[in-house]
């Protein structure tokens, strides 16, 4: 008898020990995706009526929450994306939930340096402002350009560098304006070889994920050089401008990666990734945030500023980068 009630003693004490670690894990999770996934929310309560905003790549993911953040702000907002279908859906909705009707599509290529031209000579006939560019879109695909640059270095640098250079005199005109640039934390594992900066393969590596993987990361770096050296530029003006990392969002950037990578990263996504909402705050905290002019060309994470490894404030190499950047979109 004493046996049997030990026995049930020790059951009931390791049942409890593992409810109680369970408990534990279950606490730390849900901490974890709270505070730490989650992140900071934009506290801004800045206004935009009067104001015209550009966000491209507005029809879905960070991109369209943003849109419709700022249409909620009084801000006239211009949805520039590639796919016409696709936005007409997305302009409908940031009409709702902005409950603005001052949305306006306009569509912009921006692996096609004829349609960032024709978008920007659209735009500069059309509207009298801009106040706020929001260079959003951005690309997870190798393959070439219409101009026959690599994929994400066109869609993600070469694009929004012409975009933003072809509007940049009105963005003065307007100001205090700003610019943003939404990166990436990839950035971190990029480098910059003029040598082969405009491939479209990773030398070596093939249309491997590593390849596609340092291709982005490369293109990210180029995004916060270009904003280094653009606020070196803008000294004088009332023009800022900073880079971001959003975060790791639940988004469609991956939606040309494999069918089995999917699968794979679909619970890991839904537990350690933000949400597009969660995604777009610190883009607003960049375009909203009152005081930060000083911080101009700086990276944010978290809707906070962060220091950058020495490669991502190299001014020679931004320098480079930029006279690069002119010759390949045909502004120098």
């Amino acid at each position: 008898m004493e046996l049997t009630l030990a026995g049930t003693e020790s059951t009931g004490t390791a049942m409890s020990v593992f409810l109680l670690v369970i408990g534990v894990i279950v606490g730390v999770g849900y901490i974890f995706h709270n505070v730490v996934v989650k992140g900071k929310r934009c506290n801004s309560k800045t206004k935009l009526h009067g104001k015209t905003v550009i966000v491209t790549g507005s029809n879905t993911g960070i991109g369209i929450e943003t849109a419709i953040d700022l249409a909620k702000r009084g801000a006239r907002v211009i949805l520039a994306c590639r796919s016409q279908h696709r936005a007409e859906a997305a302009l409908a909705e940031v009409k709702r939930l902005g409950k603005s009707n001052e949305v306006v599509f306009m569509q912009l290529d921006l692996g096609s340096l004829k349609s960032v031209r024709s978008f920007a000579e659209t735009f500069l006939k059309t509207e009298p402002r801009l106040d706020l560019l929001i260079n959003n879109a951005g690309i997870y695909v190798q393959g070439r350009t219409a101009d026959g640059l690599g994929m994400m270095f066109g869609v993600n640098h070469i694009g929004p560098f012409l975009l933003t250079n072809l509007l940049l005199e009105r963005l003065k005109e307007c100001g205090p304006s700003r610019v943003v640039n939404v990166a990436s934390v990839a950035h971190n594992t990029g480098t910059i070889d003029f040598d082969s900066l405009n491939t479209h393969k990773a030398l070596g590596l093939g249309d491997s994920f590593v390849a596609s993987m340092k291709i982005y990361s490369d293109s990210k770096l180029c995004n916060v050089l270009f904003t280094h050296e653009l606020a070196k530029r803008l000294q004088g003006t009332q023009v800022t401008c900073y880079c971001l990392h959003p975060g790791n969002i639940k988004s469609e950037l991956g939606r040309h990666t494999s069918s089995f990578l999917k699968t794979i990263m679909k619970p890991i996504t839904a537990f350690f990734f933000k949400n597009p909402f969660q995604g777009a705050q610190t883009t607003l905290h960049c375009a909203l945030q009152e005081g930060i002019e000083h911080l101009s060309g700086r990276y944010f994470s978290n809707c906070t500023v962060r220091k950058v490894y020495a490669k991502a404030r190299d001014d020679a190499v931004a320098k480079k980068l930029w006279e690069v950047s002119e010759r390949l979109s045909g502004l120098s």
